[in-house]
C-alpha cells in the first residue's frame, strides 16, 4: 500500500499540541496544506467534513469530503476519503518525547485501482504539503500556543 509520510519534533507537551492540531477554527492561522469549509463543525469520530487541499501554496486547492474514522485524544486523528478508484486515509498522531516534546506523525495511505495513476502526480507534491504542515505546526505551537500555555501555568 503506497504511503507518504513524515514526523517532525514540536517543544511543546503532547495536549498543547493535540489542541491546535483539532481546532480546525484555527487551521487559517497556520496551516497552508488543509483548509476547512465548514470550521465550526468539530473533529468527531463518524462525522464527514468538508475539506481543500493546497498541496503548493501557490496552486488552486481541491475539495475533499472525508470521513472522521479516529479520534483518540491527544494521540491520533484519523480520516478516509474516497472517489472512484482511489482511497486516501490521512493518519495524525502525536507521541511523548519527554515532559515538553512531542513527536508529530502525518502519514498518508493509498488504496485503490487508480492509486498507483493518481500518485504518479501528486506525491512529490504531497510530500511537501504534508511536510509544510508539520514545519508550520511545530511553528505555530512552540511561537504562540505553547507561550501563552506556559504563561497560563505560572499565572494559576
Amino acid at each position: 500500500m503506497p504511503s507518504i509520510y513524515t514526523e517532525i519534533e514540536i517543544n511543546a507537551p503532547r495536549p498543547v499540541v493535540w489542541e491546535a492540531l483539532i481546532r480546525k477554527d484555527e487551521w487559517r492561522r497556520w496551516n497552508t496544506f488543509l483548509f476547512d469549509a465548514d470550521p465550526a463543525l468539530p473533529l468527531r469520530q463518524g462525522q464527514e467534513v468538508f475539506l481543500s487541499i493546497r498541496r503548493l501554496e501557490e496552486d488552486e486547492s481541491t475539495d475533499f469530503e472525508p470521513v472522521v474514522t479516529l479520534v483518540q485524544p491527544e494521540v491520533c486523528l484519523r480520516w478516509f476519503a474516497t472517489m472512484p478508484g482511489f482511497k486516501s486515509e490521512h493518519v495524525f498522531e502525536l507521541q511523548d518525547l519527554g515532559p515538553s516534546r512531542t513527536l508529530y506523525i502525518h502519514r498518508e495511505r493509498f488504496t485503490g485501482l487508480l492509486s498507483g495513476l493518481f500518485l504518479t502526480f501528486i506525491r512529490n507534491d504531497e510530500k511537501r504539503g504534508i511536510q509544510r504542515m508539520a514545519r508550520q505546526l511545530k511553528r505555530y505551537v512552540e511561537r504562540r500556543v505553547y507561550r501563552e500555555y506556559r504563561r497560563e501555568k505560572r499565572n494559576a
